[in-house]
């Protein structure tokens, strides 16, 4: 009987002349591409810092954080209705927002040709913790925990319409198919743990499921150019966390163990042939499957959770794919090393009844939110995790619809809006930037999505400029050829 090793040495067809002959000389230029570019991005770090010897792999800087939580908010939260206050504005109550507030600047089609009339927001603002930093009435958890909070309210971005906005703001390009933060960082530095994903993703949605829930797309989690190991893994909210994570009926451990041994053959034949580096990222994904086997049961079996930790993150903790639930899935993740954890919360896209949506989606985040941060803060965690809370863009001070307390909506705005960082070596119990008297325009210390990213980056220790992958000619970064800066003046 022939082996099917030798069988597959044999066979010579139309498709394996093509591979080889394509790929054979390439093999060395496209190893060059995959493996250069890290390399070459610590080098430089070397003569601007001194030497590297002392840093982990891939770092520039000595790191302040090990790992990020990225709590997306897609959909875009009302800064004004939440975090940036505005007391004056109620003097200008129904009135046009001023030209010279507006400037011409670009609105959506939604507001193209009409009226922009002012809508002060209706919910009661307090100074809250020791810094008397001002928040909304609807985040009274979070208004706890002030103190480790550092608000950007000027923040800006070029996106004007959510699919951009998400995309800008998880590749650090409107255009798709650049790979995501998480994907660079699972790149530039690797892993820190065997049995895990380098970056997971986990999806929830609005709690009462009758608002506008803006899609996803896997692109946002991608890898791009990056080879695909790098790109994350989406958690589901029911059945297997992983998609196929279980075993087919009949097939126990020990069987899935001898089909994984007998493919890992068959691919590294086929790599030591053609050198195709997505053949190693086959079997390095394989490999990582199969441990997932056993440590994602593990991870999100929260049994052996106490009563006093179930209560921070509040009652919808115990609903599989609910946000609590994954906040306290975040925290177990940050305890088991995963570099990076992006939780996405749909339905904050209120282009009407503001304040019944607003309210609702608050209810769904704010004590989750806050028992994160006390959760890490007490294992000690939240030195060493940098916790990022934001959305795509912010809202206008004008509202849509009828001038009601209860209906009016608000539109998209890319020119000023919030982003709350904690832990991982940001000052907390600050407010940076400061926007004018409408929250219209940044008046002060403008904070470029660019600028956030470089500044996660330098957390963990990377420099945005050195951090680099050369792809159709040009040396990419996550923060693109435009200008950008570490914010340092938010740093511990």
């Amino acid at each position: 009987m022939v082996h099917p090793l030798n069988a597959y040495e044999t066979l010579v067809n139309r498709r394996r002349f093509l591979a080889n002959s394509g790929m054979g000389l390439g093999t060395a230029a496209m190893a060059s591409l995959v493996t250069g570019p890290r390399i070459a991005s610590a080098s430089p770090a070397g003569s601007a810092h001194g030497t590297t010897d002392d840093l982990p792999p891939g770092c520039h800087v000595p790191p302040k954080a090990k790992r990020v939580i990225f709590l997306f908010m897609a959909g875009a939260p009302s800064q004004l209705d939440l975090f940036d206050y505005k007391p004056d504005l109620q003097k200008h109550f129904n009135q046009a927002l001023p030209p010279s507030v507006s400037m011409g600047q670009r609105v959506t089609a939604m507001t193209r040709g009409k009226e922009q009339l002012v809508m002060p927001s209706p919910f009661k603002f307090e100074q809250k913790g020791q810094s008397g930093l001002w928040m909304s009435e609807l985040l009274p958890q979070m208004s706890t925990q002030v103190d480790k909070l550092c608000f950007i309210d000027s923040m800006n971005t070029d996106a004007i319409n959510h699919d951009p906005g998400k995309t800008s703001f998880c590749t650090g390009s409107e255009i798709p198919g650049k790979p995501s933060m998480g994907a660079w960082l699972s790149y530039g530095l690797g892993t820190l743990n065997k049995d895990l994903p380098d970056y997971v993703v986990m999806p929830s949605a609005h709690w009462s499921g009758k608002v506008n829930v803006q899609a996803l797309y896997s692109r946002l989690w991608g890898s791009g150019f990056l080879p695909s190991k790098h790109q994350g893994t989406s958690f589901q909210t029911s059945g297997d966390p992983v998609l196929f994570l279980s075993n087919p009926t009949g097939v126990d451990a020990g069987v899935r163990r001898r089909m994984l041994d007998s493919l890992d053959q068959f691919n590294q034949k086929h790599f030591a042939e053609i050198g195709d580096p997505e053949i190693e990222t086959t079997i390095a994904q394989q490999e990582m499957a199969f441990r997932m086997q056993t440590s994602v049961p593990e991870l999100t079996d929260i049994a052996d959770e106490s009563q006093e930790t179930l209560d921070l993150y509040g009652p919808e903790v115990t609903q599989p794919g609910s946000y609590a639930r994954n906040c306290l899935l975040a925290r177990r993740m940050a305890e088991r090393d995963v570099r990076f954890i992006q939780l996405f919360h749909r339905g904050w896209d209120h282009h009407s009844r503001l304040p019944e949506n607003l309210r609702g989606q608050c209810q769904d985040v704010d004590q989750p939110t806050a028992g994160l941060l006390r959760d890490l803060e007490q294992r000690g965690l939240l030195e060493d995790t940098l916790v990022v809370f934001a959305g795509e863009f912010g809202r206008t001070v004008y509202c849509q619809g009828k001038l009601d307390a209860e209906t009016y909506g608000r539109d998209h705005h890319p020119r000023c809006f919030t982003a709350l960082l904690a832990g991982g070596g940001i000052k907390g119990g600050m407010r940076y930037g400061t926007t004018d008297e409408f929250s219209y325009n940044v008046v002060s210390d403008p904070v470029h999505v660019r600028d956030l990213h470089a500044t996660m980056l330098h957390q963990l220790g990377v420099d945005h400029r050195q951090l680099t992958f050369p792809f159709q000619g040009l040396d990419q970064k996550l923060t693109g050829v435009e200008p950008s800066r570490v914010v340092k003046e938010i740093i511990a």
